[in-house]
């Protein structure tokens, strides 16, 4: 870089050096969540988002600025997962498409393209939230003509961009009653920041230090040979565990519950989702590979000990049939024709879902591909386009039962070059719901209509824990205590998981109600059903009452009131 230009290669340190800030201060954005649930992660979310962007950079040459950027926007785009990696992805997607043609970018083209990320941004949020990381990013990118101009330093703009950033975060609880309650500045603004400065850094030629980056790679660790001398002879098809999985762990005790990290355990927990299972724990960094069929409920798993910090997941098969191919070296013209046929089935299913039963309830309702995932992980825009390309139908309905999970649905439907309608289902039940409102016989929108009405037909509670002491809403809960939460709201709260499920259903049942479904987690007991039971026979004995076993992690039970 000279005074006054940045080049691709110092734009390409510049995301390098955001990611690595923040990749530092995940565990701190996350704690930002206003909801005091165990899977606050907004902080692991972005991170996860820029790694995938910082890695197609890496992947491509870093000449031409303008290609740097167009780079960087695809990995964000793929790898967005959750809102705030969707925002932060369409943040650079504008950005991307302002420089996409400068081989060099002055500080006049940085706050053209900052600018028109924000725009890009704005109209990607079909409502608006002021308080928000979009807050954060149009306030930054509002800067005094002082600052802008060809012959501006770039360093001296990018720490005003910082100092705007940062000055708007301290205000979002001004903003949002809600971040003003619980005494916290926006997860998403804050994650914006440390990018923000960390491209700031880069600028003025001060790099992070980041520990990780001295331990041992899983490359180094597993050798070429272990994937194709142990796969080779097979066909993709007879491939058991489908996903290459790695990823690295920061380690949470609070996550643990204060327990000191157990690697045996650990491996004995990440057995039974595949094989070729290494680990590699370091102070308080684990690294894990593992072939898994179902990659969500290892990354759900893990987790549950801290915050991930690195995801890679690769496709065996695909990598198989790509570097086997077909063994004649001929084409196979009868079996593309049968895969055009499949084609024709009118309608097909992708859905979010944690839990082994619960994913069993959707593919018993119809659901195609499931994609592991939802409270505990968002998958990324690429995790759903994946699942997407494996459903052969004329139009394919994607369910996120997840508010956080909707952006990167839309985002992988509009990427995907097939006629795919999202239903914006937010709970696991709303899901529900919208399948059983589903006809063969009905068209495209008389089904999208039918299932997004189902969606609100719906009253959703789940049950969980609270990671830290707070008060929302005038309700005072303490760590530890058992959360019943009615749609958004958090509705009651005690030390006893009983005594919470029963006071939940007082909040969400009426006479009106026909149905109440109980969904099952990996705490839910059998004298907590047997007090539901008993609660509705005395309380509502003409509503019907179903059990489910579904395995969802961190959510002891998941309610749905018909």
């Amino acid at each position: 870089m000279t005074d006054r230009i940045v080049n691709g290669e110092q734009l390409a340190s510049m995301f390098r050096e955001g990611a690595a800030v923040l990749g530092t201060n995940v565990k701190q954005v996350d704690a930002l969540n206003v909801f005091p649930v165990p899977d606050g992660d907004t902080g692991t979310n972005m991170n996860l988002t820029i790694t995938s962007g910082v890695r197609e950079v890496d992947q491509n040459e870093k000449h031409h600025a303008g290609n740097v950027a167009r780079t960087f926007s695809k990995g964000l785009l793929m790898g967005a997962r959750g809102n705030s990696g969707v925002i932060l992805s369409q943040l650079f997607r504008g950005f991307s498409k302002s420089v996409e043609k400068k081989e060099t970018l002055t500080v006049d083209d940085l706050q053209k393209a900052l600018q028109e990320g924000v725009d890009t941004a704005y109209k990607a949020v079909m409502k608006p939230v002021e308080g928000t990381i979009l807050t954060v990013a149009k306030e930054a990118a509002d800067m005094e003509s002082d600052y802008i101009g060809s012959d501006q330093d770039p360093a001296s703009w990018m720490e005003e961009v910082c100092r705007k950033a940062a000055s708007s975060l301290e205000r979002t609880p001004e903003l949002l009653p809600v971040l003003k309650e619980v005494g916290v500045v926006d997860s998403g603004g804050q994650g914006l920041v440390y990018i923000y400065q960390g491209m700031m850094q880069s600028l003025s030629g001060i790099t992070s230090q980041n520990k990780t980056e001295n331990n041992p790679s899983m490359e180094e660790l597993v050798k070429v040979e272990h994937h194709q001398n142990t796969r080779s002879h097979l066909s993709s098809e007879e491939i058991e565990y489908g996903y290459c999985t790695e990823l690295m762990v920061k380690l949470d005790k609070e996550k643990s519950s204060g327990q000191s990290f157990d690697e045996n355990a650990f491996k004995q927990e990440m057995s039974r989702w595949g094989d070729s299972l290494l680990v590699v724990s370091d102070d308080d960094i684990v690294k894990v590979h593992i072939h898994a069929e179902y990659p969500g409920e290892v990354l759900s798993k893990a987790q549950q000990h801290g915050s991930l910090i690195h995801v890679k997941i690769d496709n065996m098969r695909e990598q198989h049939e790509a570097l086997h191919g077909n063994q004649d070296g001929n084409p196979e013209p009868v079996e593309a024709d049968a895969g055009s046929q499949a084609a024709s089935a009118p309608f097909g299913f992708v859905t979010i879902a944690a839990g082994e039963g619960v994913q069993a309830l959707f593919r018993g309702l119809g659901v195609q591909e499931v994609v592991a995932g939802g409270q505990t992980m968002n998958p990324s825009t690429e995790d759903i386009l994946n699942a997407v390309k494996k459903v052969e139908a004329e139009t394919i309905f994607i369910l996120p039962n997840n508010g956080n999970i909707v952006m990167s649905a839309e985002q992988a439907a509009e990427v995907s070059g097939k006629h795919v309608r999202v239903i914006p289902a937010k709970t696991i039940p709303q899901g529900l719901g919208a399948m059983f409102a589903f006809s063969e016989d009905a068209s495209p929108e008389e089904n999208e209509q039918a299932m997004k009405q189902a969606c609100g037909e719906v009253t959703s509670g789940q049950v969980t824990y609270a990671v830290r002491e707070t008060t929302m809403g005038g309700l005072h809960i303490n760590k530890g205590d058992y959360m019943g939460i009615v749609e958004k709201d958090i509705a009651v709260a005690g030390p006893e998981l009983q005594t919470v499920v029963i006071n939940l259903l007082k909040e969400i049942l009426n006479e009106e109600a026909e149905i109440v479904t109980l969904i099952r987690g990996e705490e839910g007991t059998e004298a907590v059903e047997k007090a539901v039971f008993s609660y509705m026979e005395e309380t509502y004995p003409d509503v019907e009452l179903e059990i489910h076993d579904g395995g969802q992690p961190l959510y002891s039970y998941i309610i749905a009131v018909e």
